[in-house]
């Protein structure tokens, strides 16, 4: 597994998650400042993540020459919000990514997780010459 890291290289992308269910929730009364211009929690979520990455931007740049590079970029992610999206690489084996699929692509994951879980699959399904046909029909099979 490779996985970019917010601590050691600096996110130039901005890239995030907004989970499509939150669209047209409304907003109850609130009290802060931030959320007090949006009418649904998608929004909220939506520009708190654009503020953030903002503020990250700006921290890093203005860290950068009183902390050094490493320590400014390790200090400027605390405004990265948790649903930042970063560049994962995953090998498996076909028992390891059954198993995988076992668990994640299940009705008990995570709903994100389950998304993810699903593409992969496809993906799998999807190279050319279908090089692994028999083994996915099998562990389809043995689902059932």
């Amino acid at each position: 597994m490779n996985a970019e890291s917010a601590r050691y290289k600096e996110l130039k992308e901005d890239k995030y998650y907004l989970p499509d269910d939150w669209r047209g929730i409304a907003q109850s009364e609130y009290e802060g400042k931030f959320a007090e211009s949006y009418h649904n929690w998608y929004e909220v979520l939506e520009n708190y993540t654009k503020a953030g990455n903002a503020l990250y931007h700006q921290c890093l740049k203005d860290l950068e020459p009183t902390l050094g590079r490493k320590r400014a970029k390790e200090s400027a992610r605390f405004f990265k919000t948790y649903n930042s999206q970063i560049q994962a690489d995953i090998s498996f084996n076909m028992r390891s990514f059954a198993n995988f699929l076992k668990l994640r692509n299940s009705e008990h994951s995570q709903k994100e997780i389950r998304e993810i879980a699903a593409e992969m699959l496809d993906l799998v399904k999807n190279i050319d010459g279908n090089p692994f046909k028999h083994t996915l029909d099998a562990f389809e099979n043995a689902r059932q």
